[in-house]
């Protein structure tokens, strides 16, 4: 046999060794250590559900929830595993000292992830929005479904589920659609500079007054804002709540553009009159 050959041998005996001198040392206390760690999930996986279903019902913010829920179970979960090791005669110290050596180096190969998982204790912190709200960020428009320690997750009005980055949204601005009870309408309507400014007014909040979702307070505007290029541009205002605001956005667009042809009331489009004039002879 070679050198190299003799010296795997030894190095498998003595691991061999090695492994049943262990086994017949702590035999006993693997089935113990198997225990305390499952037993310690499994109380892990309950009690962080019961920390949730509390603050569920005292803050009704599943955002917060779900999320304290995931940090007391991972939490736990690391103490457990610990102390598992710990019973088997681990120098759990050591160990701790190595993972945190590794936990530095891993962090700063995973920096992106620590920054999403930073934002997300942002998120809950301060809560810009909660589960169900409709909110624009990071270029992404939808209905909050769900927050995870990384990321955020969306679904658009087309039903598509979109997945944010955490740090993506904290990074940004946070536009809350739903955040409030009611919402402002805003339309804007052009017309022609021969037709009559009043009459088109009447028009219009005749029109208003027969939407029954409308609100009384505050008041519909209806007022001429501009005088464009090819029309006076009448802006129309009312407030709704904010569930029926695209219902209502869609219904007073509909029906004012078929009152205003009953009416005769024209809504010019862009145009341009080109005017050819005649060289001078020679």
């Amino acid at each position: 046999m070679n050198p190299e050959d003799i010296a795997s041998a030894q190095a498998v005996v003595q691991w061999t060794e090695f492994s049943v001198n262990w086994l017949m040392a702590n035999g006993l206390r693997i089935p113990f250590a198997l225990l305390i760690f499952y037993a310690g999930r499994w109380i892990a996986r309950i009690l962080s559900r019961f920390a949730g279903r509390v603050l569920l019902r005292q803050s009704s913010d599943e955002l917060l929830a779900s999320f304290v829920k995931a940090i007391i179970y991972y939490t736990m979960l690391a103490a457990v595993a610990i102390a598992a090791l710990s019973h088997l005669g681990v120098n759990v110290t050591s160990l701790i000292a190595v993972f945190g050596a590794a936990g530095l180096a891993v962090g700063l190969a995973l920096k992106d992830s620590l920054s999403n998982f930073a934002a997300g204790v942002m998120l809950v912190i301060f809560r810009p929005f909660k589960v169900g709200d409709y909110v624009l960020g990071a270029g992404v428009a939808g209905t909050v479904e769900r927050l995870s320690i990384f990321n955020t997750e969306l679904r658009t009005p087309d039903n598509q589920k979109v997945i944010v980055p955490n740090s993506m949204l904290t990074g940004g601005v946070i536009t809350n659609v739903t955040a409030n009870s009611t919402r402002r309408v805003d339309l804007v309507f052009g017309i022609g500079y021969g037709d009559d400014i009043d009459k088109a007014r009447e028009v219009i909040l005749r029109i208003l007054g027969e939407e029954s979702r409308l609100l009384a307070d505050p008041a519909p505007v209806v007022a001429v804002n501009e005088l464009g290029e090819s029309s006076v541009n009448i802006v129309v205002r009312p407030w709704v709540k904010s569930t029926d605001y695209w219902d209502v956005y869609w219904a007073l667009t509909e029906r004012i553009k078929k009152a205003f042809d009953a009416e005769g009331i024209s809504i010019p489009f862009p145009q341009r009159d080109v005017h050819i004039v005649a060289g001078a002879q020679g």
